[in-house]
């Protein structure tokens, strides 16, 4: 047994079957921690543009990986003509580099506002670097090993399918450079860390609020004393 194999065929299903008993564990019998706990009522302005950045710009990375897991096919096509795989490559940097500002906001963001800083957990800092490593190793490889969305169906699509059909071949990726294997470990590493941190909010859904009656608020506030006075 090598490396590759504990990092790329135990790691992985060890830390699927953690991920999916610690998050059903949270959501039956602690249910209400099962938030992204906003902070927007400490500081906003940099909350606003890093938060829009950050989440567009991953969800849309995000959905690029999917496409080229769930429709491989689709990709080899569009990258057959040239132009349209430069394309793709471009709009992939460009996301990635967009996603990334929007984290190093939210990371000076924690850092140099002294009331975020103050309800800042180790959970929230673990959460955001790995993060911000995902996005830096993410961006690297797409600027330094050219036609990622070609090998990435080439090679990942299998690999991940390996695992999912529970025929593992983590051979696929033992020739891979290590920037390349440090960015899909990372994603292992989000998934052990996501039923124990603000990252299980990703999977909350408020379908409540599409069958609960209307709610009515109303403001309840102690009249003034010259109100209390004239009463």
């Amino acid at each position: 047994m090598n490396w590759n194999t504990v990092l790329f065929l135990i790691v992985p299903y060890a830390v699927v079957v953690a991920a999916v008993a610690a998050t059903t564990y949270r959501l039956v019998y602690r249910p209400y921690t099962v938030s992204s706990l906003s902070s927007q009522i400490l500081e906003s302005r940099k909350l606003f543009w890093g938060s829009i950045s950050f989440h567009w710009g991953l969800v849309l990375v995000l959905t690029g990986h999917l496409a080229a897991l769930v429709v491989p096919r689709g990709i080899t096509l569009w990258n057959a003509e040239p132009l349209r795989m430069y394309l793709l490559e471009a709009t992939g940097l460009a996301l990635g580099l967009w996603a990334l500002a929007g984290g190093a906001v939210l990371a000076w963001r924690r850092y140099s506002d002294a009331r975020v800083r103050a309800v800042t957990t180790p959970a929230d800092v673990l959460v955001l670097v790995l993060l911000v490593v995902s996005m830096v190793t993410g961006v690297l490889t797409a600027a330094l090993y050219a036609f990622g969305s070609s090998w990435f169906t080439a090679v990942f699509t299998p690999y991940l399918w390996s695992l999912v059909t529970l025929r593992p071949r983590p051979e696929l990726v033992a020739d891979l450079p290590w920037l390349v294997k440090l960015h899909a470990f990372n994603f292992f590493l989000l998934l052990a860390a996501f039923p124990f941190t603000r990252l299980v909010h990703i999977i909350t859904l408020p379908l409540g609020y599409l069958f609960r009656p209307w709610q009515l608020v109303i403001w309840i506030r102690r009249p003034s004393r010259g109100a209390a006075a004239r009463r």
